[in-house]
């Protein structure tokens, strides 16, 4: 028998199902975080205080240098790393079941989706959900509207046209750009 938690397995990659039987661990971890972003969202009304509820959602402090424009959505908020000098722009939303992490002096543009989880394709099984990380590297560039899909990692420098969708890793020093997103140039 597997002696870690729902939440330290997720972080290692396994698969959730709803019959699992710390499934009700899980579902309380999320109506908090889904209480305490509703709270934050209606409440703050300065950067700072945005920040302070944020680093008590995801359980960790985030950096002063930091900043977050409400709106700002997320489904776990548990697995989610912010660091230093990070700008992430209004309406952005965080799936980070599989987690996510954002290095230093990353700037996230509005409305940006980071996904770390996807569900498998055959019918009987699409409830299970898949988690598997999203990593954007230093000082990476995310546009408006972009959508970083699951297991995706954005290579430092990197820039993320606006709109795009990306469901490959990005390298280093490029700008991806479409649906789905290509390379488009190398800085």
């Amino acid at each position: 028998m597997n002696n870690q938690s729902i939440i330290e397995r997720l972080r290692a990659g396994e698969l959730l199902r709803k019959d699992d039987p710390e499934y009700g661990a899980f579902g309380e971890v999320v109506s908090r975080t889904i209480r305490l972003c509703v709270e934050m969202n209606t409440t703050a009304t300065h950067v700072d205080q945005v920040r302070d509820q944020l680093s008590i959602i995801i359980g960790n402090p985030i950096d002063e240098s930091t900043t977050i424009f409400p709106p700002f959505y997320t489904n776990f908020g548990r697995s989610i790393s912010l660091g230093k000098n990070v700008f992430i722009n209004h309406a952005c939303s965080f799936l980070d079941i599989g987690g996510i992490s954002i290095e230093d002096d990353v700037q996230i543009g509005p409305r940006v989706n980071l996904t770390s989880e996807n569900h498998p394709l055959d019918p009987g099984d699409r409830k299970t959900v898949i988690p598997s990380p999203v990593l954007i590297k230093r000082n990476a560039w995310i546009g408006a509207g972009a959508t970083i899909l699951p297991g995706v990692t954005v290579g430092e420098n990197a820039i993320v046209a606006a709109g795009a969708v990306v469901s490959r890793d990005v390298p280093p020093n490029t700008v991806v750009a479409g649906v789905p997103a290509k390379v488009i140039r190398t800085l």
